[in-house]
């Protein structure tokens, strides 16, 4: 759920990759500049013109082998038509990981090697990080079969394919999928000048300068003809070796050993023992894949939801709202039927509440995932992890049970990683979120009453507004929209990270009104007794508000009120800011 994905994208997808490194510089994120993010890219990534899309370590996001087997799940459920993937990097303990991958349900795991990329990558990591994709194909081959886990996924291999010959190694070390990036570049007239950065690709491919753009020239029949050859010189291959399919020739290593000696030096201190050695396994382990994963979606509690929101789905018209009970075993509720949304209306989704349900009880992890617009869930509980994750457009109410003997305002409510790249809609929490709030949030609007660490973390849009206490790092990376956080106390500069954001007073009449507005809304949705007297206070209680305005995104609105001054507009038209 980085920035852009939403309930649409997801639903026109026919194959979902997430990615665990990359190989030509595992472990590393990516910066891609203000000046660089023009309308095009601001417009898919869901961002604004000038603001910068930080993506941290992929690492940084996913902490166990159970979050990615809840990312998994999530897209399933997001899309049950997909196929999901996973992409490692070839190094050495890989294919333990990659049986985790299995086990989490994926349907292909890609092995990326280290000569991969677009050269792009920093110059410490082009020649000095990663391994060969053989080292990661062959033992992450040898670690499925073992365990009888490779029957369950497709392996898949890249970095800098070329040939026939490299994709008959891939399969004979257990591959039975072989990505090609790089040399189908060349083919459309890449010169390798490894500019692809710096935006002055001078063929044309790798640019969003229209100039440079008019000098490409490749052709889809230049790809055709040069997989025809790639494909003939793979048919040659193994007519040599008197086999008739690929599959056939899957984790053949025996068909890799040389009869001849070979007689360059360094060849004689080799041993190529552990890369060719063969499973000993019973006949019935399957050496590619051969079953469907089980992904655990026949019998989520979306199917009822459907059966209960078809008739306004299907018709775009009406409304319908049902109550249920609900249990932390429920995981990803709201994410199917969303699907349905954004299939068949895109991302306009359905008119504001046209599919409302409301639960009682405690929801499980990825609550109000990818909400499309028109679905509002509201939940008299609490909620896991992850909740309104890649949220496109929906409504999401949180509150307590109405005979709670506690203050919601000092208890949490949802967990940790809320809103995580959520691209539109509206959040009301009556209580505190964990950590991680708002992470990559490019467009939604929410109101909480705390949070703990980390919150608005490489934030680029939307609003937060935030009626309690914060925890340290709060807008780390933070480069676009807005957060107002209650600071009785003036001491939330100590939590705040200043490296990309400024501290300003609430005076500006827009700023008030828009927070007098979310905290009256969030007070009419919740019954918050916090909302409430912070509005029965109003003229003293809005001087205590701190607004935390990214440096970037004071620039780009900046420059944005340029261009209308100079640019006629016809009446009604505005330009949407947060």
């Amino acid at each position: 759920s980085r920035f852009g994905v939403t309930a649409e994208y997801l639903a026109n997808a026919r194959e979902l990759q997430i990615k665990i490194a990359q190989g030509a510089k595992p472990g590393e994120g990516g910066h891609l500049p203000g000046h660089k993010v023009n309308v095009e890219i601001a417009q898919t990534r869901n961002s604004m013109p000038g603001v910068s899309l930080i993506s941290p370590p992929p690492h940084h996001d996913i902490y166990s082998i159970e979050d990615l087997a809840q990312l998994i799940f999530d897209l399933k459920n997001a899309n049950p038509t997909a196929r999901i993937s996973v992409k490692l990097v070839s190094e050495a303990g890989v294919g333990t990981i990659a049986a985790g991958v299995a086990k989490g349900h994926a349907d292909m795991v890609l092995i990326s090697g280290g000569d991969g990329g677009t050269g792009a990558s920093p110059l410490s990591s082009i020649k000095h990080a990663g391994l060969p994709w053989e080292l990661g194909i062959s033992e992450t081959h040898q670690t499925l079969v073992k365990n009888d886990l490779r029957g369950r996924i497709r392996l898949q291999a890249d970095g800098q394919m070329r040939t026939g010959r490299d994709i008959a190694i891939a399969a004979l070390l257990g591959a039975e999928e072989y990505g090609f990036g790089t040399s189908p570049l060349i083919v459309l007239g890449c010169v390798l000048q490894r500019k692809c950065h710096q935006n002055s690709c001078a063929m044309g491919i790798a640019t969003q300068d229209p100039r440079l753009r008019a000098r490409f020239h490749g052709q889809p029949d230049d790809i055709i003809r040069y997989f025809h050859f790639v494909a003939e010189e793979l048919r040659q291959i193994m007519a040599e070796l008197g086999i008739r399919t690929v599959n056939e020739m899957i984790g053949r290593t025996d068909l890799l050993k040389r009869r001849d000696p070979i007689d360059h030096w360094k060849a004689q201190t080799l041993d190529f023992s552990a890369i060719l050695h063969q499973v000993d396994a019973p006949p019935q382990v399957a050496r590619y894949k051969v079953q469907e994963q089980n992904h655990g979606i026949d019998n989520v509690l979306d199917h009822h939801l459907l059966e209960d929101a078809a008739p306004v789905i299907q018709s775009g018209i009406g409304k319908v709202e049902k109550a249920y009970p609900i249990r932390n075993s429920n995981r990803t509720t709201g994410a199917m039927v969303s699907f349905e949304i954004a299939r068949r209306h895109g991302s306009k989704g359905l008119p504001d509440d046209s599919i409302t349900f409301c639960f009682s009880g405690s929801a499980g992890q990825s609550f109000g995932a990818f909400a499309s617009k028109g679905l509002t869930l509201h939940l008299e509980g609490d909620a896991n992890d992850y909740v309104g994750k890649g949220l496109s457009g929906g409504k999401l109410i949180i509150r307590p049970p109405r005979d709670a003997p506690f203050d919601p305002a000092e208890n949490v409510i949802v967990g940790n990683t809320v809103l995580y790249g959520a691209t539109a809609g509206e959040v009301y929490f009556s209580g505190l979120a964990g950590e991680r709030f708002a992470v990559r949030n490019s467009g939604a609007r929410a109101v909480v009453e705390g949070m703990g660490d980390h919150g608005c973390e490489y934030m680029t849009g939307g609003v937060v507004v935030v009626l309690g206490p914060t925890g340290v790092n709060f807008a780390a990376g933070m480069s676009g929209g807005i957060a107002y956080v209650y600071d009785p106390t003036q001491d939330f500069d100590v939590h705040c990270n200043h490296d990309m954001v400024d501290l300003d007073p609430l005076t500006d009449p827009e700023d008030i009104a828009l927070l007098h507005s979310m905290i009256e809304k969030h007070w009419s949705y919740t019954g918050s007794k916090r909302a409430r007297a912070m509005l029965d206070d109003w003229d003293i209680v809005r001087r205590m508000f701190v607004k935390v305005f990214p440096m970037e995104y004071r620039r780009a609105l900046g420059q944005m009120k340029k261009v209308e001054r100079h640019v006629p507009r016809t009446e009604g038209e505005k330009v949407e800011r947060m």
